[in-house]
């Protein structure tokens, strides 16, 4: 019988990192699921039955670290999935170092450390590290200077891990959906004064389409950079 993979997923409660998560769930892999704290944890576990969970804050990235040696990590992982992010708007003349620092830690810092974590193991299953990143990641626009900033360097982090460890057979992705409908998406829209519609924007499911392509793609070929745009 072919062995299951095993996946680390961060985000896996809500948006993108839910429908991964559901999706790799159904076929009987297994799932490492990333949370908060315990309580969230809790529902994680509950939501999926089977899966395991890992408890850390992403935005305290110094002390993950130390949360994980209290834990188990798993022995072997697949492919790490980086979906977790957060968002905060605002010009560049309004935002606090509080705020850029927030953003920083969860979209690029922790990714960072989490990667840092499981790289033994992703070398030893030559696995896969997925970057969920954004189109802002691409180009930044007004209003978006922090978060843009800490998706434009985690673009970077994945190209640069990327030639790190190709020789080793680990294969990193980056992904960059359009504005996708989830749970960020509505605050985005809140914060921006405008009326949510999430019939207009990419279905989360669609995007775990494409990363789902990616993990099971042969292993004769890598896909590095996946832009996903909304298609209405």
């Amino acid at each position: 019988m072919a062995r299951m993979a095993t996946h680390v997923i961060t985000g896996a409660g809500s948006g993108i990192g839910a429908a991964v998560a559901r999706r790799l769930h159904a076929r009987g892999d297994d799932l490492v699921l990333h949370a908060r704290d315990a309580g969230r944890a809790k529902e994680l576990a509950a939501g999926f039955p089977g899966a395991r969970t890992l408890v850390g804050d992403l935005a305290d990235p110094d002390k993950l670290s130390w949360a994980f040696s209290h834990q188990t990590l798993p022995d072997r992982v697949d492919s790490l999935l980086h979906v977790a992010g957060v968002v905060d708007l605002g010009d560049v003349g309004d935002l606090t170092p509080k705020s850029w620092r927030h953003q920083l830690n969860v979209n690029l810092i922790a990714p960072a450390e989490l990667t840092r974590h499981f790289l033994p193991q992703l070398r030893a299953a030559r696995g896969h590290v997925v970057f969920v990143n954004s189109g802002a990641g691409l180009t930044a626009h007004a209003g978006w200077s922090a978060y843009a900033a800490s998706k434009h360097g985690l673009k970077a982090l994945a190209d640069s891990l990327r030639q790190e460890e190709h020789a080793a057979g680990v294969r990193v992705t980056s992904v960059y959906p359009g504005r996708t409908a989830s749970p960020m998406q509505a605050k985005v829209h809140q914060q921006e004064g405008k009326d949510y519609d999430a019939s207009r924007w990419i279905d989360p499911e669609s995007v775990a389409t494409t990363i789902l392509m990616a993990l099971d793609l042969p292993r004769d070929a890598e896909v590095n950079d996946l832009t996903v745009r909304p298609g209405r």
